[in-house]
């Protein structure tokens, strides 16, 4: 077999792997940064950001379980 045949899957393979790693870290930053925005504005609400906080950490840590 010619070693040309195993190189290319194995590249396209890598390359799939590391654009969906760009594009999951690229959207966690996004994520994050949405949700330090809101939070910076939610200090001037009594309380509601909090709640909403714990809402989102919920929502997060129901998606994981999925």
């Amino acid at each position: 077999m010619d070693a040309g045949q195993f190189v290319i899957p194995i590249l396209g393979i890598v390359g799939a792997a590391a654009a969906t790693f760009y594009a999951v870290s690229f959207m966690e930053i996004r994520e994050k940064s949405l949700e330090d925005l809101d939070d910076k504005y939610s200090e001037y609400e009594e309380g509601g950001g909090r709640q909403r906080r714990a809402r989102r950490k919920s929502g997060r840590q129901a998606k994981k379980r999925k």
